[in-house]
């Protein structure tokens, strides 16, 4: 557990590509990720039951493959060497997380690193560069060193761990100061969101409120009060204002979404290969479903939707079950694992609507969460009996016809939009 969060430190935080110790080049992510590897194979139980142990493994194996019928052999190792340590860190988290004291822990720490990054961004943005050497983008929106220069990608972190903060506060503790602490933390991590301004992570956030009240107080309340939150996110001077899709920024993607749809259309299987979008347009996809699809073919973008698909479906049915409580002990540890459940939910809820304007299919934080889900949902498993154990031979049919649902409306949508 300690190297695997060490592991997630790096990956967030990114100290080894700050001024002076870039320069360096030291290995310092991948050590510690074979470090917790090491320690995870040593460590005594392992589990694989949940879908999505197999279904990344078949991803990955997918994205390789679609490199080698695209004529490059080389290049299903180079996809192996860059989406490797997503699926080891996956398997990690997910079975050693499965405890409700360590889903909290590993959610303090995403927390607090991302606002590590909003600090830096309230430096950035006070004097136009921050203590990494990143200067602010020429629109003045921030911006952090490696996978998250992209303003895009930080508001993507920020509107991913903003439920976190929220349920740490719900908790209290140390006579409220705990309470305050992880209010202070939300705070800064919507602020952040507003100094990114980002369309694709304001919007995330209107969804965020949208979701929660629809679960908490039903449909008719969150489209209401969320319809009225986001208007007001409209008025604020950000770049929600120039919502269009005839804007220029706004017409290219839905261009390269076309592509993309043609890109699947030329290799329906396998895809274009892997990483390899903007080889056949200017643009990247700007939308993970779209790019999934046309990287990877129908196959690949099947099986990375059924894994997103269980996410959703496991925290969805933890957070409706309703077993058989036997005390008052059992009472509050269910209460708990409702939270924890309606929190992994809006967290995705948050990832997925900024990621559908964003290419961000293989992003590792997407498998941070991912793993936490399943970890959460295979520790709920084993505290109270009754949850449904979900099986991937009964459902794979589902998920093609699922997929070919969603080539539809992909489809339809660019359509539309264009």
């Amino acid at each position: 557990m300690l190297f695997i969060l060490i592991y997630i430190v790096l990956v967030i935080v990114r100290p080894q590509e700050y001024p002076g110790v870039a320069e360096m080049q030291l290995p310092i992510l991948p050590i510690a990720l074979v470090l917790a590897l090491l320690a995870w194979l040593i460590a005594g139980r392992k589990n694989f039951a949940e879908p999505q142990f197999p279904l990344i493994g078949a991803f990955l194996l997918v994205m390789m493959f679609s490199q080698v019928v695209n004529g490059w052999s080389g290049g299903a190792l180079q996809q192996f060497i860059q989406f490797g340590p997503a699926v080891a860190a996956f398997v990690i988290i997910a079975n050693t997380a499965t405890t409700q004291r360590r889903v909290m822990v590993v959610m303090a720490v995403f927390v607090l690193c991302s606002c590590v990054l909003a600090v830096h961004g309230v430096e950035q943005k006070a004097a136009g560069i921050g203590w990494t050497g990143m200067p602010l983008v020429q629109d003045g929106r921030i911006q952090y060193v490696g996978i998250f220069s992209d303003p895009n990608d930080l508001g993507l972190l920020f509107v991913a761990v903003l439920p976190m903060a929220l349920y740490l506060s719900s908790r209290g503790g140390l006579l409220g100061l705990l309470r305050l602490f992880w209010l202070a933390a939300a705070a800064l991590l919507l602020y952040g969101i507003y100094l990114t301004n980002s369309r694709g992570a304001l919007l995330a956030v209107g969804a965020l409120l949208g979701a929660w009240l629809w679960q908490k107080r039903g449909l008719v309340t969150a489209v209401v009060i969320g319809g009225a939150g986001l208007a007001g996110m409209m008025m604020l001077p950000s770049r929600l204002q120039e919502l269009d899709a005839s804007e220029s920024s706004a017409a290219g993607r839905v261009d390269a979404w076309y592509e993309g749809i043609q890109m699947f259309v030329s290799q329906p299987l396998f895809g274009v290969g892997a990483g390899n979008f903007t080889e056949h347009n200017y643009l990247t996809a700007h939308n993970s479903f779209v790019l999934a699809l046309a990287e990877t073919g129908f196959i690949g973008f099947a099986i990375w939707l059924a894994f997103v698909g269980y996410c959703f479906r496991m925290m969805l049915v933890l957070y409706r079950h309703k077993p058989e409580l036997a005390d008052a002990a059992a009472t509050a540890s269910w209460t708990t694992e409702r939270a924890l459940a309606l929190t992994l939910l809006m967290s995705l809820v948050g990832f997925f609507t900024a990621a559908f304007f964003l290419s961000r299919t293989y992003v590792i934080i997407l498998y941070f969460i991912a793993a936490l889900v399943v970890a959460e949902y295979a520790g709920a498993s084993r505290r109270f009996a009754g949850l449904p154990v979900f099986r991937l031979t009964q459902d794979a049919g589902r998920w093609f016809v699922i997929a070919a649902g969603g080539v539809v409306a992909l489809f339809v949508i660019t359509r539309v939009l264009l």
